[in-house]
């Protein structure tokens, strides 16, 4: 494996240990539902994974946190997952793709599986999707070619890698080969994001917010997380929303500023104001 991706897979799990404390139900791997959730060791997020939540009037759109690469359902989200709680949603976590190394376009169908099953738990029409990393890219490939369109409210991406990133990544492999097949699949230039962003790029009645920090390091060009410009897409770094927040790729899920924002998103019609101030 290339030494970037042991550094990055190394921060990764020194960051979720500091952070997420383990509990002996937690290490024990199933949801509180019986459902199989496999891949954290850490448990759900706070807040997140109540399985007999009832969406209200005022929130009747669940939300489904979706990890990045290298991660899992609980690592890095426990502060998002809290804020949406109080926010009032229903607030749901997955674990795919074998810690989201796998092919993209498998983890996609993984998603589309669980908002199936989110739906058909709260008996609501639509989810929104908020995603880090590969997590915040992956799903349009759900929206785009598997027919999960009129299924989600609001996409919103935190340092999403929609464009791929420079950085060399596997080996420099752009096929389906290699220790971690997504990471080819989100190198700059690779056919899988070619595929993806071929066309409309924000299709369907969805809200597209893209969240970006212009001191990521791993998606670079950090810009390459924006999409094209259109009525129902909102492009902005939280150093827009707050100048001092110099959050990188792995904190700014937990950044103030990109919570702040996700809920601006969530809790009213269209994107994100890309106008938003936090500090």
């Amino acid at each position: 494996m290339r030494p970037f991706l042991l550094s990055l897979l190394g921060l990764l799990a020194a960051v979720a240990l500091v952070l997420v404390p383990v509990s002996a139900s937690a290490a024990a791997g199933p949801s509180r539902t019986g459902i199989p959730l496999p891949g954290s060791p850490y448990g759900d997020p706070l807040g997140a994974n109540d399985w007999g939540c009832v969406p209200s009037a005022e929130r009747p759109t669940p939300v489904i946190l979706v990890h990045g690469t290298f991660g899992d359902r609980r690592s890095l989200l426990d502060p998002i997952s809290v804020a949406m709680k109080r926010a009032g949603f229903c607030v749901y976590s997955l674990d795919y793709g074998n810690r989201a190394t796998g092919d993209i376009r498998d983890s996609a169908a993984h998603v589309g599986e669980f908002v199936e099953r989110v739906r058909e738990v709260t008996d609501a029409d639509k989810v929104s999707l908020v995603g880090h990393s590969q997590g915040g890219m992956m799903p349009r490939y759900y929206i785009k070619n598997l027919g999960g369109a009129p299924f989600v409210e609001d996409l919103v991406g935190i340092a999403p890698s929609n464009h791929g990133t420079s950085i060399v990544m596997d080996g420099g492999a752009t096929g389906t080969t290699g220790l971690c097949v997504s990471c080819a699949q989100q190198t700059a230039g690779s056919e899988f994001l070619a595929d993806l962003n071929a066309g409309d790029e924000t299709p369907g009645d969805v809200s597209y917010t893209q969240i970006v920090t212009a001191t990521d390091e791993v998606v670079v060009p950090y810009t390459s997380g924006f999409l094209a410009e259109g009525p129902n897409t909102t492009n902005v770094r939280i150093q827009d929303a707050c100048a001092v927040d110099l959050s990188e790729h792995l904190l700014v899920p937990m950044s103030a500023a990109a919570i702040a924002l996700t809920l601006d998103a969530l809790t009213h019609e269209g994107p994100a104001s890309p106008a938003l101030k936090t500090c």
